[in-house]
């Protein structure tokens, strides 16, 4: 097993979040070195760090000088710099292999000094594919209060009532930004962060990820998409539903059912060992039976905006959209593997459909996260 380096903060870092299951905001050292793990850190999150499983062998910044450097006059960030070579010297680390994500910067002072760093983009990636208990029980958290959002969205377009064209609740239009804040009102109640969030409506809904706004109208689709963050594991989950106030047109049923059977099949055939790109042209066959364009019967180089113009999904985990990829491309599942699926068929000027559940990839299947139902009412 090569060496490690990891640079960043377990906030940004998914790599490094997965290394040590810990919110910390200033960035740090990470090394794997003799079949020991090591942490260069400031001595300020030195308590903090004690308290995980480990092992890690902690090295706080003063070991290697910090308080010589910054009274050297160099600056703070030559300091810095000048402190990792000294930690990657001292841990003895001649060769490394370090993430996409690793600092030009540090790679740059490092291989002056005479390490070998090289990039290997999917050895980080599969290190992180099968989840540990502690982030499928944070996916968990985050699905449970999804669908607790799910809920209250439901409520208030239940509640609403049509008057002059859209829907009114408490006498006022209920828009797409009203639902957003009830949404995150109840991501905040269970521990849930999110930067973005869906909820659009019409025709916004053909496009995949305008985030919607404006007042919603009677009869027509009203999607959320939604992907927060347990704030304790870092991790997410992402859930897809669409309503419809009123009577649905029939052209809508008809992609919802299919939808629905396509993301049915699809939890259905998810196992360790099959491909994305199996799970990604069964659900091409299904809509292409129906009269459906895919990415599959597109023209090379044409841009695709109906239909079913995406892939069946992705991973999901420490980010939002990670390895295993669920399309044209995509390796094996593993077990451990978390997915995304999330057929969807869609109409410019018109709107669109998509239903979206996370699930756990085993060997003998998979089980959903999602226990939520896909009605078209809500």
């Amino acid at each position: 097993m090569p060496d490690v380096l990891i640079h960043g903060d377990t906030v940004r870092s998914p790599d490094l979040r997965h290394e040590l299951p810990l919110s910390i905001g200033d960035a740090f050292l990470y090394a794997e070195a003799g079949g020991q793990r090591h942490v260069v850190i400031p001595s300020l999150e030195l308590p903090r760090v004690r308290e995980l499983p480990g092992p890690y062998t902690l090295h706080p910044w003063e070991e290697f000088g910090i308080d010589e450097l910054l009274a050297s006059g160099i600056g703070r960030e030559a300091a810095v710099l000048e402190l990792y070579a000294r930690a990657v010297a001292g841990i003895g680390v001649r060769s490394a292999v370090v993430p996409p994500s690793f600092p030009l910067e540090l790679a740059d002072r490092l291989r002056a000094a005479g390490v070998e760093l090289v990039v290997d983009r999917g050895l980080f990636a599969q290190r992180r594919r099968s989840k540990s208990a502690a982030e499928i029980e944070g996916i968990r958290r985050a699905q449970r209060g999804t669908e607790a959002a799910m809920d209250a969205a439901r409520a208030m377009l239940r509640a609403a009532a049509p008057a002059g064209g859209v829907l009114e609740l408490d006498g006022a239009p209920l828009t797409c930004e009203r639902i957003k804040a009830a949404v995150l009102a109840v991501f905040n109640e269970h521990d849930l962060v999110a930067d973005d969030l869906i909820v659009s409506h019409g025709a916004q809904t053909a496009v995949g990820h305008d985030d919607g706004s404006g007042p919603i109208a009677p009869h027509e689709p009203v999607l959320l998409d939604l992907f927060p963050r347990d704030r304790a594991s870092g991790c997410f989950t992402d859930m897809t539903r669409v309503f419809v106030w009123g009577e649905p047109p029939a052209e809508l049923v008809e992609w919802h059912a299919l939808c629905l059977r396509a993301l049915q099949e699809a939890v259905a055939g998810a196992r360790a060992g099959v491909t994305g790109r199996d799970l990604h042209f069964a659900a091409c066959d299904l809509f292409e039976a129906a009269g459906h364009p895919t990415q599959r019967t597109k023209e090379p180089g044409t841009v695709l905006d109906r239909g079913f113009y995406h892939s069946l999904g992705h991973g999901v985990g420490l980010e939002v959209h990670e390895d295993p990829g669920v399309g044209r491309t995509g390796e094996a599942f593993v077990a451990g593997d978390v997915l995304a699926l999330e057929p969807g068929l869609y109409r410019p000027g018109f709107g669109g459909v998509r239903l979206e559940d996370t699930v756990l990839v085993t060997a003998s299947g998979a089980v959903n996260f999602a226990d939520y139902p896909y009605d078209l009412e809500p």
